[in-house]
């Protein structure tokens, strides 16, 4: 596996919505940053790595869900980097395995699995202590990266993914999917004035992330840890476009994303970024941004995720045939 990362390109996308809206629209390719560990994923691993390679921990630890990037990605740098890898992954075991697990394993992560009332326990101390009883001194990295390494990793996804310094003031709006809201934070700590973030939330009811939002940022800039101004950029949480919830996927998103990818030759993953695209094709149409607005719409990678969504549309399509 390669050790190489290539800087992300910035496409245009030469769309009518958006030329009748008169505005530009680019996007941040950092699914082309490398073949497996890629968008925001290598960027809310990569401190996290690092620490644990300084402390000189051998083995890292994370959770995620059975069609999870972070899972992927994880097991993915661990391989390359040197790591043993653990999954602790949410629900019972499914043979055969879905591709992102099936994957996981060729890895060699060794995989874990909880019930859902001990999963949501995963952030707890007791939690945490139960695993390091059962498998030893573990680095143990949250689901999603969701910590302050990975907020730190984020800072970096615009100032230092541009192929040219100057290039990433153009845009004046950011756009992103929203998971855990680790992402929106590092790039809000990392725009400059005049620029704003705007965070499109997958999961049903997402304007909770707000608070999420807030504590990540009050708890990064109270810690030791670089960042590029003192107070973040404005931003905002967009909740419209879940479609239903997280990893929710019906025929008009897939219907998009398929013609998304024909047009302009950007493939999407369904949990995440399309979900965003279609968000802001849709804004487009109704005006929300104004005449001569630039915006830069950030790919955050997950297209492994795309095969499993498939494989089940697939079978729930032959169920409906007989």
């Amino acid at each position: 596996m390669s050790l190489i990362f290539f800087p992300p390109p910035i496409q245009q996308i030469n769309s009518e919505i958006a030329h009748h809206a008169g505005v530009d629209l680019y996007v941040l390719r950092l699914d082309l940053m490398h073949p497996l560990v890629n968008g925001n994923k290598w960027f809310k691993l990569k401190y996290n790595l690092l620490e644990a390679k300084e402390k000189n921990f051998t083995t890292l630890l994370t959770f995620g869900g059975a069609y999870s990037n972070h899972i992927y990605a994880t097991a993915a740098a661990g391989n390359l980097f040197g790591f043993r890898t653990i999954g602790v992954i949410r629900g019972e075991e499914r043979l055969p395995l879905n591709p992102t697990l099936n994957f996981a394993v060729q890895q060699r992560m060794q995989l874990v699995y909880l019930n859902r009332e001990m999963y949501r326990q995963r952030n707890t101390p007791a939690l945490e202590e139960y695993l390091r009883q059962r498998f030893g001194e573990v680095f143990i990295i949250p689901e999603g990266g969701s910590n302050l390494n990975g907020v730190r990793g984020c800072t970096e996804i615009i100032d230092r993914a541009m192929p040219t310094a100057g290039y990433a003031y153009a845009f004046n709006h950011i756009c992103v999917a929203c998971g855990t809201a680790t992402t929106l934070a590092g790039i809000a700590l990392s725009l400059d004035e005049g620029q704003r973030a705007i965070a499109f939330p997958v999961l049903k009811n997402g304007a909770f992330l707000a608070q999420e939002i807030e504590s990540l940022l009050t708890n990064y800039l109270a810690s030791d840890l670089p960042a590029p101004y003192s107070s973040p950029a404005s931003w905002e949480l967009v909740c419209d476009y879940h479609f239903g919830g997280y990893a929710k996927v019906n025929d008009e998103l897939l219907l998009f994303s398929q013609q998304f990818t024909q047009e302009h030759g950007v493939p999407l993953d369904y949990v995440y970024t399309a979900k965003m695209f279609y968000g802001v094709m849709d804004l487009l149409k109704q005006g929300f941004f104004c005449k001569g607005d630039s915006l830069l719409l950030v790919h955050t990678g997950g297209l492994q995720g795309n095969a499993g969504i498939e494989e089940c549309f697939q079978r729930f399509a032959k169920i409906s045939k007989t």
